[in-house]
């Protein structure tokens, strides 16, 4: 599947077959292609917390709306973010780099975001989005469907996760193999509408 059918053939589906398990080299490999992801500073502060664990499952479900593709998709995943990401050591994300790279980026991530809070939680939330567009493609490409969800009590499912002081919540994908199909895909708006040239 080339790159413009995954993207015209991806929904965000609602019925997945409860029975399907999906094998480990297939979720290591959506996991790594997810990691590929962009990030701001190379910081990579998306977090990919894979439940599948069905007790749990069935326990977020009940604070998602009782929505079934939280327990029947393969596997749920939980879209997180660092937000102290930008404290760690910068050589972890560019040591591997010529020195010259290291010395100019490293020393710019910390100042660039220390005591910024809303522009944390905006990095927290492009990199969490952009990791999970990610995600939601490289599962189409794999044969799994998906389903990007924000239907769903925050606070009870950071309990339930035991989401860690500094880690943000974002949004829920459960992946699995498609029951049934979608409904049929919701109108585009316009190009008059969506798309602008130079200013507004």
């Amino acid at each position: 599947m080339n790159t413009r059918e995954n993207i015209e053939t991806r929904r965000s589906i609602k019925h997945y077959d409860p029975e399907h398990v999906m094998p480990q080299e297939d979720l290591a490999e959506l996991i790594r292609l997810t990691k590929l992801a962009p990030s701001s500073f190379n910081m990579q502060n998306y977090r990919l917390l894979v439940i599948r664990d069905k007790e749990l499952r069935q326990k977020i479900r009940a604070a998602a709306w009782d929505q079934a593709q939280v327990t029947d998709a393969s596997v749920l995943f939980i879209m997180c973010a660092d937000l102290n990401a930008h404290e760690a050591d910068p050589a972890q994300y560019w040591g591997h780099a010529p020195q010259e790279v290291q010395d100019i980026l490293g020393p710019m991530i910390k100042p660039f975001y220390e005591g910024k809070e809303q522009l944390i939680r905006d990095e927290a939330n492009r990199s969490t989005a952009l990791a999970g567009m990610t995600l939601m493609l490289a599962a189409r490409e794999l044969g799994y469907d998906s389903c990007p969800m924000i239907g769903f009590d925050p606070q009870a499912v950071s309990e339930l996760v035991n989401l860690p002081e500094g880690m943000m919540l974002g949004f829920m994908i459960p992946v699995g193999k498609q029951s049934q199909g979608a409904w049929d895909r919701g109108a585009r708006l316009s190009d008059e509408t969506v798309v602008h040239y130079d200013t507004f």
